[in-house]
């Protein structure tokens, strides 16, 4: 027996490895101090890691005077229709992104399964998997009415979310500050974030409000795990006007007494200081979308009703979103005119003849969503609030973007640059954080936020998702006026142990898989029973 242990390494070294990556610097995405060593990968699979050099591999690659890291995981991406136009994700690979998790503020495919099976036909270039949104989930039950719940309605969202569990969903998602999520009391999202909580997932929430409500607006989001019994996350945590400008450093005193009596609150953070959203949805009051579009509609039409809408746009441009200008409120892409793309508020009032005035601004805005509606950039954020949230030993990195292709319209730069730009502004050239704390913050953190246990870190036996880049020069190059660039730096990614990008060009290969949440195929019931 003793000779057969004495062998097996040796047995197992005549095995060449898939990949062999040397001379690397490994920030490992533990959050520890680098360290050099050479990784062996065979087939998906870390197989080990240190000195490797002398063995035989069917592809080597030299890492010499680069960082190897494990594949960036995205907890917040609104990707689900752009990886079927563009499987590769070149956008996310080239910020060395491997992993994205889609449903994120309330909106998700209800029921899941038909979408994770559609998906799964797909060749991807990443990895994907879902959250189920309480918004979709409320919509399913009970329309956009803005009302409480039946005890019928309440257990019809309770099971959906059960099954969705089962079906492969890694927790719940909650959009508060949109509609009809906004119309649920939190009494509600407890007692569904229980049925989640049960099944292993946690809660991740855009929440009700990032301005002038927003310390109630976290105290909010951690009761729900409190109380829900979960982990739960303040996603894209941002504090929104100048008003509000400094609030960071109460909501983290917040989140960390939370945490000191056993909340497992954490945060997720991309690095602008910019939001994007709908112009409905960030200008008009939640009450008016009631009913969906056409409700809306007729309540423009309405002249009492359209006053008091327009009188809350005024109060968001002036104080929140607009940041008392309409000229930071920039059109990202307009259903009704693709010209009005990259367009600010003030420059199209002005276009119609008006003086480019908050009330005139309101009143474009109103106009804009009746054409059909826009999205938007909103320049309301101040630098301050970023990198403190960004220095928390809670903050992780997501990007609340998408997966796309240059093209038109004017989008927020995040979906080209959110990882990269943490890397090039923020470790290297401001020095906010340190280059291992980042890669945790985008590697090991994520992961064990999802409970995603076999990738986040450079480990044997751990998936084989991987990013060699450059600290000297990678960046984001996606600017606000024109963020259709590639982020910079990375030079080689490897997804489960297959290259899908070498030498900084994208391969041919696409060996993404569908990823599955703690209660899939019903494990948490059968170790109950």
């Amino acid at each position: 027996m003793r000779l057969l242990l004495f062998l097996a390494p040796v047995l197992s070294a005549q095995v060449p490895f898939d990949v062999l990556i040397t001379g690397a610097r490994v920030v490992d995405g533990a959050g520890t101090p680098y360290f050099y060593a050479d990784i062996g990968i065979r087939g998906d699979t870390i197989a080990g890691i240190g000195r490797l050099r002398s063995e035989p591999a069917r592809l080597t690659i030299n890492a010499a005077g680069l960082v190897v890291t494990p594949g960036f995981i995205d907890t917040h991406s609104h990707s689900i229709n752009g990886i079927y136009r563009v499987p590769s994700a070149e956008n996310c690979i080239r910020q060395g992104v491997t992993t994205l998790i889609e449903g994120p503020d309330g909106g998700s495919p209800v029921p899941l399964r038909p979408e994770l099976e559609k998906l799964a036909a797909v060749p991807l270039g990443v990895n994907f998997g879902f959250c189920v949104g309480h918004g979709s989930l409320r919509g399913k039950a009970m329309g956009s009415e803005n009302r409480a719940p039946t005890p019928a309605e309440l257990d019809r969202m309770r099971l959906m979310a059960r099954q969705a569990m089962l079906d492969g969903a890694f927790g719940l998602s909650t959009g508060l500050f949109y509609a009809p999520g906004n119309y649920a009391a939190t009494e509600e999202v407890i007692e569904i974030a229980k049925v989640v909580g049960e099944m292993g997932g946690f809660h991740t929430s855009h929440m009700r409000d990032e301005a002038a409500r927003i310390l109630d607006s976290v105290r909010e989001t951690i009761r729900i795990g409190e109380e829900g019994g979960l982990p739960t996350q303040i996603t894209h945590h941002k504090i929104i006007g100048p008003a509000q400008w400094g609030q960071s450093a109460e909501t983290l005193k917040l989140v960390d007494a939370a945490r000191a009596r056993g909340v497992d609150v954490t945060i997720d953070q991309y690095p602008y200081t910019a939001s994007s959203t709908s112009l409905g949805a960030a200008l008009l009051p939640q009450w008016a979308h009631a009913g969906g579009r056409a409700a809306l509609l007729e309540r423009l039409k309405a002249p009492a009703q359209r006053a008091r809408i327009k009188a809350e746009a005024v109060h968001r441009i002036q104080n929140e979103r607009g940041g008392g200008d309409p000229s930071r409120i920039v059109i990202a892409s307009c259903a009704g005119d693709a010209t009005l793309a990259g367009k600010s508020l003030a420059e199209i009032a002005k276009a119609r003849g008006r003086a480019p005035t908050v009330e005139n601004a309101a009143e474009t805005a109103i106009e804009l969503q009746e054409s059909g509606g826009c999205g938007a950039v909103f320049h309301a954020i101040a630098e301050e609030d970023v990198e403190r949230i960004l220095r928390h030993p809670a903050t992780m990195i997501a990007s609340d973007g998408g997966v796309m292709a240059p093209g038109p319209g004017v989008p927020h730069p995040r979906n080209y640059g959110a990882f990269a730009r943490v890397l090039g502004r923020y470790v290297r050239e401001r020095k906010t954080i340190a280059l291992e704390q980042a890669i945790h913050k985008m590697a090991g953190l994520p992961a064990q936020r999802i409970k995603l246990y076999d990738r986040g870190l450079l480990r044997p036996g751990m998936k084989a998702d991987l990013v060699i880049l450059d600290p000297t020069t990678v960046a984001d190059k996606a600017e606000f006026a024109k963020p259709h660039q590639y982020a910079v730096g990375v030079r080689d990614v490897l997804v489960n142990g297959r290259p899908v990008l070498r030498n900084g060009q994208m391969t041919n290969e696409r060996p993404g898989r569908v990823l599955y949440g703690p209660a899939y195929s019903g494990r948490v019931m059968r170790a109950r029973r």
